[in-house]
């Protein structure tokens, strides 16, 4: 279905349970990436308006029920914020497919469903979680409490914007603390709606805050400079980390960063080919690669090498670019110009490096209404080596290079020759292989003969430059709770 012109929007920011304006009365715009067309302006926060947001979140810590609410009760609200955003899926879609471009079927049958399940996960786990008891010789008895932190900082990125916040935002809430979100300024469309979506859902009024803005001299860093903010998760690129823990230096925040990532997805000669190509494809083009777990970094063996790429290339050439609201879209545009200017800069480096463009590389033709989005083929580079700059830097758009190698040492020996780790892949029919080059692959998700499969219940983060901590069951327990030992005599 074509994309039909939208009613420009004006986002607020949603501060103690009610939309305000901010009092800079400064407002930025937000872009339709596929049309380039104004769908939304946003109120940017001033640093009085991150404070307001700050102490609000701060009073409904200390002051009312939410952190000594019985865990039960408390849970059950953070899994109706769930049952909603599943009650409100189209409408939620729809908005993220807007505002990201990417395709609404995707929005629709995966990253809405999944941001819900995040919610009723973490609801499930901190529900269910038990504690340790340690007895010492009858004469004593320790135990351990977990208890909210306090004011949580939530910065997430502009990929899959609200997936990502939720991911954070359900163990937050679960474990009794309160938030303050600052979504990507580039996506603030669906983070916007988690202010009513917890008022709904009956959470009180403070527990939940969403301010929109920028980083440097703007919401970031009045969030990361916050005296009253006492942790910071935050997911996007490896610069923008480094500045967020250099600003809560002074302030001992403890921080969780998910980061950057150029994994490695290795194809051994014994793989079901048709099956590694089609996740392959998925996980170099999915979002138009702008996925910071995507297969960016493909190492073929060279047995199968010539092979591989050919169907590789075939797969692409089927892909449909176009619109994101178009249920039959495989392929959105990228996020903006400027991110549009990154990523086809590299293509420049690529050529003056010497690699060989194998398929893609241009801007699509589209119907008119499309011809100011930011659009790119899908781009396969051969002839490629670990050392040239398209292999080395996260690229974030679709943009995948194939790399030979002959032996299984080889093979390890590049997929670790790179600063940073999130994940890595591998296709293989043997099984002892898999076992063994997983454990070398030096990366905090290793999939097998899969892509973008998650148990909430995992760690999730990155080695080296790619995070800092872990996310997902007891690691998110971990990161938004203090843990207390009461010891207790038994001795009369």
């Amino acid at each position: 279905m074509p994309q039909t012109k939208v009613d420009v929007r004006e986002v607020k920011l949603y501060i103690n349970g009610q939309y305000v304006d901010a009092t800079s009365n400064r407002l930025f715009d937000v872009h339709d990436p596929s049309t380039g067309e104004l769908i939304a302006r946003v109120h940017e926060a001033s640093e009085a308006d991150v404070h307001d947001a700050v102490m609000a979140a701060r009073r409904a810590f200390e002051e009312s029920e939410w952190r000594t609410m019985p865990v039960k009760q408390r849970c059950a609200l953070v899994r109706r914020m769930g049952d909603i955003m599943i009650e409100r899926k189209e409408e939620l879609a729809r908005l993220e497919a807007l505002d990201v471009g990417k395709p609404y079927r995707d929005a629709l049958e995966h990253e809405i469903p999944r941001a819900a399940n995040n919610m009723k996960f973490f609801a499930d786990f901190i529900e269910q979680h038990g504690s340790e008891a340690f007895p010492v010789d009858d004469q004593f008895l320790n135990y351990t409490l977990y208890e909210p932190v306090g004011v949580a900082g939530l910065i997430t990125p502009w990929n899959l914007p609200f997936m990502l916040t939720t991911w954070k935002l359900g163990p937050c809430l679960a474990t009794g603390n309160t938030a303050v979100i600052k979504p990507a300024e580039l996506t603030p469309l669906t983070v916007s709606l988690l202010g009513e979506i917890a008022k709904e859902a009956g959470i009180p009024d403070g527990v939940v805050n969403v301010v929109q803005g920028f980083g440097p001299r703007s919401a970031g860093e009045f969030m990361t400079t916050h005296p009253e903010i006492d942790l910071i998760t935050f997911t996007g690129e490896t610069a923008t980390g480094k500045a967020i823990m250099k600003a809560g230096s002074d302030t001992l925040k403890r921080v969780s960063f998910e980061m950057g990532g150029k994994a490695a997805n290795i194809v051994f000669a014994d793989a079901d080919l048709d099956q590694a190509v089609s996740t392959s494809i998925r996980a170099a083009f999915m979002n138009a690669g702008q996925v910071c777990l995507a297969g960016s970094r493909l190492l073929v063996q060279r047995d199968i090498y010539n092979t591989f790429v050919d169907k590789l290339v075939e797969a692409a050439s089927r892909l449909k670019i176009g619109d994101p609201q178009d249920p039959t879209t495989n392929l959105g545009p990228l996020i903006g110009e400027e991110h549009y200017r990154k990523v086809t800069g590299y293509l420049e480096v690529a050529a003056q490096d010497g690699a060989v463009l194998a398929y893609g590389g241009r801007r699509p033709e589209l119907p008119e209404h499309l011809q100011n989005g930011y659009y790119l083929e899908p781009t396969i580079y051969t002839h490629v080596s670990n050392q040239m700059r398209v292999c080395r830097e996260e690229i974030f758009g679709p943009v995948v290079v194939v790399v030979p190698f002959d032996t299984e040492e080889e093979a390890i020996q590049i997929a670790n020759d790179t600063e940073y780790g999130l994940n890595g892949m591998l296709w293989t029919s043997d099984v002892k292989r898999a076992h063994r080059v997983a454990a070398k692959i030096r990366a905090g998700t290793i999939w097998v003969n899969c892509w973008f499969v998650r148990d909430l219940r995992a760690p999730f983060g990155g080695f080296k430059k790619s995070g800092i901590g872990r996310e997902g069951g007891k690691f998110s327990l971990e990161f938004f709770t203090e843990a207390k030992n009461v010891c207790v005599s038994l001795v009369e």
